[in-house]
């Protein structure tokens, strides 16, 4: 239903599944990751495009360890990764162009961090014409609650509750669990 003419084709995004983002501790860590190994396998061998995203910031400085990818996933060489410096995938980014190329109107968004880079991206796409699902087991948070957050689990399951209804004139949003995502 995307509102992008010519735009036919399912991505999988990764988002920021860095060291530095997913720490250990965050909210079932390892079975959000296995779940999005998962889908990156099924994507490849739907012949899906997966799109890698990763953040960089004064934390997350490139080559150090906490800017690489967690050792669990691998990207290969032939998918397009996307540096960002912002919450929303798309914002001052190659994003939009790598997606145009290969005629995708449809995403679906795995990753971290749930309220930060997850949100911001899920919004970022809607509001650029694109059709945006939420994989509701393949995305997780830190703990912030000393900052005033709900708990991790709180964020992830409004989060889902959230977009699982989302919708704009030509494009909706929605959330699927690993199971259920069709390439």
């Amino acid at each position: 239903m995307t509102t992008l003419p010519q735009r036919p084709h399912t991505a999988l995004l990764v988002i920021d599944v860095q060291n530095g983002v997913v720490v250990p501790g965050s909210p079932d860590r390892e079975k959000v990751i296995a779940n999005i190994a998962q889908l990156v396998d099924r994507a490849r061998a739907a012949d899906v495009p997966v799109i890698w995203v990763q953040h960089q910031d004064e934390e997350l400085v490139p080559g150090t360890e906490a800017w690489e990818y967690v050792p669990e996933l691998e990207r290969h060489e032939s998918e397009a990764l996307v540096a960002k410096k912002y919450r929303d995938s798309f914002e001052d980014t190659p994003l939009e162009s790598v997606l145009a190329e290969r005629e995708v109107g449809h995403l679906y968004v795995t990753g971290a961090q749930t309220d930060f880079c997850i949100r911001s991206t899920l919004h970022g796409a809607l509001v650029r014409g694109y059709d945006a699902t939420l994989v509701a087991d393949a995305h997780t948070t830190e703990d912030l609650t000393e900052y005033g957050a709900p708990a991790p689990e709180q964020v992830i399951a409004h989060t889902n509750f959230y977009w699982s209804g989302q919708h704009a004139p030509g494009r909706r949003g929605g959330t699927v669990k690993t199971a259920e995502v069709t390439f």
